[in-house]
């Protein structure tokens, strides 16, 4: 008998959220009366993009990371949700770029582990995540889905994806600060990943602009629920919205029985 347990889950589109709580828990308020769960919200949502904080004080930063923490654990349990949002905390004086899981009874910290290195897009000169050997990343249960949390730049590399295999995740988070018309690139690669592994992919990606001399970063939105087959199965355009799916253990155990990637794996690992 096909299994009949489901999750109500959403993703946030948003630009760079102020310090007032306001257009947050309008949004909430509309997913805790539809059943909503857990919440995803993209990059630098709850802080300023990255290549911005060099003109800010870091004191500022720091109060605008705890502002939104705060604002979370009380939404957390007034309205009994799990949160995962990207947010930058300061440790020695220096930036750390993590993701944080809230929900009514704790607050749990994702260090990011690799980061963009690139010239033009340099995190990994902008923040002191330390360069270790590679670790599953942050993973949790909730109403029997197991769910993995992936940073945007993460999703490239087959280790973290070795990792949802290994864990049998149901879910995977990925939030994401994309730009620069690469639409059709990660939707390829969400597609791709959630058919190989299996599992649905919600993510969240930021709107907004950023103005470096005469290039123009327009963050597109296209957040999106992708399902085990391989298919969107909803997808926001460029407009901040909110994305509100219900996921279904069915859906991923019918895709596995019909393919059977896992068993072929699980059989030869068995010998």
């Amino acid at each position: 008998m096909p299994n009949s347990k489901t999750l109500t889950i959403a993703a946030l589109q948003l630009p760079t959220l102020g310090m007032q709580a306001t257009k947050l828990e309008f949004y909430l308020r509309n997913a805790y009366s539809r059943g909503v769960k857990l919440v995803l919200l993209g990059e630098y949502v709850l802080n300023h993009f990255f290549k911005e904080l060099p003109d800010m004080p870091i004191n500022m930063v720091q109060e605008q990371s705890d502002k939104h923490i705060e604002l979370l654990k009380k939404f957390a349990i007034k309205y009994q949700m799990f949160f995962v949002a990207p947010i930058i905390i300061i440790k020695d004086n220096q930036y750390i770029k993590t993701i944080v899981k809230i929900t009514a009874k704790s607050v749990v910290y994702y260090e990011q582990q690799i980061l963009m290195p690139y010239k033009h897009w340099n995190e990994k000169e902008m923040f002191s995540n330390p360069i270790a050997k590679l670790k599953a990343p942050l993973h949790f249960k909730i109403d029997e889905f197991n769910v993995m949390v992936m940073a945007g730049f993460e999703l490239h590399f087959d280790p973290f994806w070795e990792e949802v295999t290994k864990n049998k995740i149901d879910l995977v988070l990925l939030p994401t600060a994309s730009t620069f018309e690469s639409h059709n690139r990660w939707r390829e690669i969400i597609r791709t990943k959630a058919f190989l592994h299996g599992c649905y992919i919600l993510r969240a990606n930021r709107l907004g602009e950023f103005k470096e001399k005469e290039v123009k970063w327009k963050f597109y939105g296209d957040s999106m629920l992708v399902e085990p087959t391989g298919e969107i199965y909803m997808m926001l355009e460029d407009k901040e919205s909110m994305l509100i799916e219900t996921i279904s253990k069915g859906v991923i155990e019918e895709h596995k029985e019909n393919w059977g990637f896992e068993e072929e794996l699980e059989l030869r690992n068995s010998l």
